[in-house]
């Protein structure tokens, strides 16, 4: 898979008294559209609870660009940047872009899997491979080792 993005609505909430998108809203966008990747792949909150399996993040990190706006169309997508060969830690790139044509800001993220219950790292299931190996992957992708 070469990309994988969604359109996003802003709401009149997600604005700051400046009349701008609110700073934390980029990280939520973020977070919307790796839930609705790993959903549509299969990698549901259902299966997670399953197999008592959640993403961690580690550091989240966005560097703005432009001002999006009340009404200004917002795309956001989001690219697999480095991943371990056991798929256990990752780090994810992603770009919101504004009227189709402005990048607005860059989401970086690194991440690993947690158990659950016992609250600690965990390497993936089998089934979360298929995942990683159909994530899409940035112009600068790297495997790397622990």
């Amino acid at each position: 898979m070469d990309s994988y993005s969604k359109q996003m609505q802003i709401r009149w909430s997600d604005m700051d008294p400046n009349f701008h998108l609110r700073h934390s809203v980029y990280y939520d966008l973020g977070a919307t559209l790796r839930t609705f990747f790993l959903t549509e792949h299969g990698i549901t909150p259902a299966v997670m609870m399953e197999k008592q399996i959640g993403p961690i993040l580690f550091r989240e990190e966005c560097v703005f660009k432009r001002e999006i706006h009340f009404g200004d169309p917002v795309e956001i997508n989001v690219k697999l940047v480095k991943c371990t060969e056991d798929m256990g830690r990752w780090t994810m790139r992603h770009e919101v872009w504004k009227n189709s044509d402005t990048l607005s800001a860059i989401i970086t993220i690194d991440g690993a899997w947690m158990h659950t219950g016992l609250r600690k790292l965990i390497l993936p299931p089998p089934e979360f491979h298929k995942l990683f190996e159909e994530f899409p992957r940035a112009d600068d992708f790297e495997w790397t080792r622990r």
